[in-house]
């Protein structure tokens, strides 16, 4: 089903009727406003929920884990143990 030009023929007639010729330019000019508050309220929504969902994969997102640096154990150093002797050796 389509609108073909005899359809809008008739509905620019009712909407002369119903305003007036004097009313009309006034009357488009208002419904030309509240279309362009409700696109930009619709982008705004659209934004709040990429924001939203931005927000929502940061607070997901495992935090970066901070490596400690490896810190190796020291190394055994060679010590030489005394030889004990029995004092009542010799």
């Amino acid at each position: 089903m389509s609108i073909g030009p005899m359809e809008i023929a008739i509905i620019v007639l009712l909407f002369v009727l119903l305003f007036g010729a004097k009313k009309l330019p006034d009357a488009a000019r208002s419904i030309g406003r509240s279309a362009r508050i409700f696109k930009s309220e619709m982008k705004e929504m659209s934004n709040d929920d990429e924001r939203y969902e931005a927000q929502q994969r940061q607070i997901d997102a495992p935090a970066p884990s901070q490596q400690q640096p490896q810190v190796q154990p020291p190394q055994a150093q060679q010590v030489q143990q005394p030889q004990n002797q029995h004092p009542y050796q010799q």
